[in-house]
Parts: C-alpha cells; structure tokens; sequence
C-alpha cells in the first residue's frame, strides 16, 4: 500500500506531501480548514484580497525545490518577485530607516543614522554568514533527534558565541538604539523575543541579504494555490474540512488516522500541526517518550498575534510594502508581551501593504492593508471578545497621527484575527502564532524531534519542530522529514 497521511496543509505540510509523492508514496493530506496553507489563509472581501500571513518570503530555493521534484518550473506556477526595500522601519520621533538593497545603499543609510555603525554592520554581516554557514547550510535540513547530534555541534556554536541572545550580538556590533533595534526585530518574524532568542536566528540577516525579500503576486494566498495545483498534478488526494479525532496505535505504529469522514489506513504519518497539541490530543501518554511528555509539559510558548485587515478607499502610495512601526518602549514593551503577558496600552506594529507591489489585491484607487501587533498568547487570560474593538481602534488611531493622515475615514471591510482565533482555527496550544518559542534551550534536540518521541511511523514537520518558524524554517522541516523517510522502492 505505501501510504502516507499528512495531517495539516500548512506549508511545511504540503511540501512533505510533496517530497513524499516523489518517493513513490501514496499521499493524502488532511486539514481541518476549508482551504489549503494552514495560517496561510487568505479572504476575499469586494475585490480587496487579504493574506493572513506569512506575507515576507526569503530563501525561494526552497520552493523551487518542490517543483523540481517533478521536473516542473516554479515561475509556471508562481510569480514570485522581489520587494525593496525589504523593511521600513519608523520610529517614534518621526524618522525611518529603509533595510534592502545593495550592502552599498545600507551602508548610506546608516550613516544618516550614526556613521560609526557602518563598520559595525559589515562585522554584524560577517557573523551572520559565520552563524548561517553553521545553523543553516549545514544543520537546517538535519535530523536532530539523537543527542550525539546535538552535543557534536556544541563546539562550533559556543565558537560562534551563539549563547548569546539576538539582542546582545547586535549590541556588541552597533551603537545606536535604532538600528540595534531594526536588526535585532527579526527574531520576531519567527515567534522570538530579541532579548531571549539564541543568536543562531541572526543568520536570518545573511539569509536576506543572500536571497532577499520576495512576494507572491496575489499573496500568499496565490503561493498555496500553485502549490496546490502541482499537488493535484501529481496525484495528491487532498480532504479539506476534515478534522483528525484519534489515531490506532499497534505496535508502536499508526495503522489508522480517524476523521470526521472515516478512517484512513497508512504506513507513514507526518505532522504538520502544532506539537504540544498532538501529544496532549492525539497521542496517548503510554506511547510518548519521556521527552515528548516534558517537552509538552514545559516547552514555553511564543506570543500571540493580533492581526488587523482593512481596505482603504484612497490610496497610501508613501507606505512601502513592509513597514515596521516601532513604538516608544522596546524591552520594556517586550517584556510585558512574553514575560508579564500583559496587554500594554503601547505596541509596536508590523504593517503589510501588498498593493505597493500588486495593484490587483484591491479595487482600482485602493488599498488592501494587514497590521500584525505581537500580544501575549492565551495564558494572559485576555478577554479578546472584550479587547478586540479597543484595540483595533487605538492601532488606527495610532496610525492616522503619524504615517496614514486620514486613514479613519477611509476604511473600509475591517476585521481581526486575534490569539482566541489562531486556538480555534488553527488548534494552536494556548493561541501561540508561532508554537514553542526559538529560546536556545528549545533549539534543536531540544525542540519537538521531527521523528516523533512516540510511534515510530510518525513525523513532524512545521513551526514547533526543528529547524523552527517562518516559511524557510517549516519548508526546512519538510526536508529533515524526507531524509528520515526511506523512498518506496528502498
């Protein structure tokens, strides 16, 4: 039979679907919603398209890997571009810092900001590269469920200084507050607080200044749908509105995967939900390694994500396509979101405007905009039932005075995404945006295996595995899951 079922169609879902196709399995893939892509969602409201994220795409190699799979070519799928500048960061007092292009244009932006910073960048660029080389050449695409795996790496990443946080690695290289505070926001992007994540996720820097910044044209949304395509091309039986209720266990393997629509019998099974609820759902105690039942137990969530979507009916051709508004606190504010999990009345604000690249996401002279704001996730008790207007209304507000003159009187199709729906739609634990946080002691070895501490046919690809979040991190997944997987005919 040589069947494998994939449960989630995240990212990291489909592409193991993808990469278990091309070794000769018989592929289903399951997922509770009515549409591919996991978080990847995407709403259409009157012409004004919506993603829901992930919106910022790095390392597209690992797309075109899928495709290549099949001998198929990805810009007849997908029409990926680049976007610059990569970031705009705006910060309090009024100025801003565009982050992209050239090393050359970067350096000419810093020295508006403090000149003697150049240096510090290009030695903060080095490092970066000497921590990719390591954490991403080398270690992303690998499995990391034995010990000795991690323990023969511990030498190359203390070298490296990697118990250091982000933050304190990008102090050490620059001096000012606002571009220590630019490249040390990226730990974010992944679920991270800068002042707690290891600093192996700044090889995100090198990642970026590697391959850039890139963007679907129609979203992400258009992402899941090439992909989705491919899959039907190659034979994937895929089931949408399908929740998993349980899974036969003999033996210490998955013989069966129930649904809500029957049963389906395997020989393989690849997670891509979210592994604290697997193990607290799925999987019952008695066939969990210890490390499974510690890990589900202690492993310390990332934060939440309110995230804002409306259309505006004029045009804001001065906001780029990302912009990152930075409020006046930054540890401080930090803290009170991972730490004392409480809702400040201040935020920092990534803002997405896919129509600076693609007219096409809304109608003829407008906007479509998302706004994601990190909040503590569902252990801070947030009432979001209660909150959700309030601060929807503040973040606009906040806006309208400094970057979006007018923007209040201009909206249009608003809604939210808050923590309480990221639990409910995505079964996300406690309604993390992004899993178990990258701190260092939840890296690697110590992160969910992706051969699962239980049942030895099943597997884990996505954000809450090694390597991590973000989409070349769940894509990554995806791989270590196809080293570990013999191919049918072995």
């Amino acid at each position: 039979m040589n069947k494998a079922v994939v449960i989630g169609a995240g990212l990291g879902g489909i592409a193991s679907a993808l990469r278990l196709r091309a070794k000769g399995y018989d592929v289903v893939i399951i997922d509770q919603r009515e549409r591919l892509g996991g978080r990847a969602q995407q709403f259409n409201k009157e012409g004004f398209i919506f993603d829901a994220g992930p919106t910022v795409i790095t390392a597209p190699f690992l797309l075109e890997e899928l495709f290549s799979l099949f001998d198929k070519q990805m810009s007849d799928y997908i029409d990926l571009v680049p976007v610059e500048p990569w970031y705009r960061f705006v910060y309090s007092d009024g100025t801003h810092f565009d982050y992209g292009g050239t090393i050359e244009d970067t350096l000419e932006r810093i020295e508006q900001i403090e000149p003697d910073d150049q240096a510090g960048y290009l030695a903060l660029l080095a490092q970066s590269e000497a921590i990719f080389d390591v954490g991403f050449t080398q270690l992303a695409d690998k499995p990391f469920h034995k010990i000795s795996t991690m323990l023969a790496q511990v030498p190359a990443l203390i070298k490296l200084k990697c118990y250091r946080t982000v933050w304190q690695m990008v102090s050490a290289y620059l001096k000012s507050d606002k571009l220590r505070q630019a490249f040390s926001i990226q730990p974010l992007l992944v679920g991270g607080n800068p002042f707690a994540t290891t600093s192996i996720y700044s090889l995100i820097h090198y990642l970026e200044r590697k391959w850039g910044v890139h963007f679907a044209m129609g979203g992400t949304g258009a992402l899941v749908d090439g992909l989705e395509k491919l899959m039907k091309e190659q034979g994937i039986e895929i089931m949408l509105n399908t929740q998993v209720t349980d899974l036969t266990i003999l033996d210490n393997q998955v013989t069966e995967v129930h649904t809500n629509a029957g049963k389906l019998a395997c020989d393989k099974v690849i997670s891509n939900i979210d592994p604290k609820y697997l193990y607290r759902n799925l999987i019952p105690s008695k066939h969990q390694k210890l490390s499974a039942k510690i890990k589900t137990k202690h492993s310390s969530l990332s934060m939440g994500l309110f995230v804002l979507h409306f259309g505006t009916t004029k045009q804001y051709p001065d906001i780029v396509h990302h912009t990152i508004w930075l409020g006046k606190r930054y540890e401080d504010l930090l803290s009170d979101i991972f730490d004392k999990k409480i809702l400040a009345d201040d935020f920092s604000l990534y803002l997405h405007r896919p129509t600076a690249t693609d007219p096409s996401m809304a109608p003829q002279g407008c906007d479509s905009f998302y706004v994601l704001a990190p909040v503590p996730n569902n252990l801070s008790g947030i009432d979001w039932s209660v909150q959700e207007k309030d601060y929807g209304d503040r973040i606009i507000a906040a806006l309208e005075k400094t970057i979006m003159p007018g923007l209040s009187s201009h909206i249009v199709h608003r809604f939210a995404k808050t923590p309480k729906d990221f639990e409910h739609d995505f079964s996300s634990v406690e309604g993390s945006g992004f899993s178990i946080a990258p701190s260092f002691q939840q890296s690697a070895w110590f992160r969910f295996h992706n051969r699962a501490e239980g049942p030895g046919n099943l597997f884990l690809c996505g954000a809450g595995t090694h390597p991590g979040a973000g989409v070349p991190g769940v894509l990554s997944s995806a791989k270590v899951v196809d080293r570990l997987i013999d191919p049918v005919d072995a």
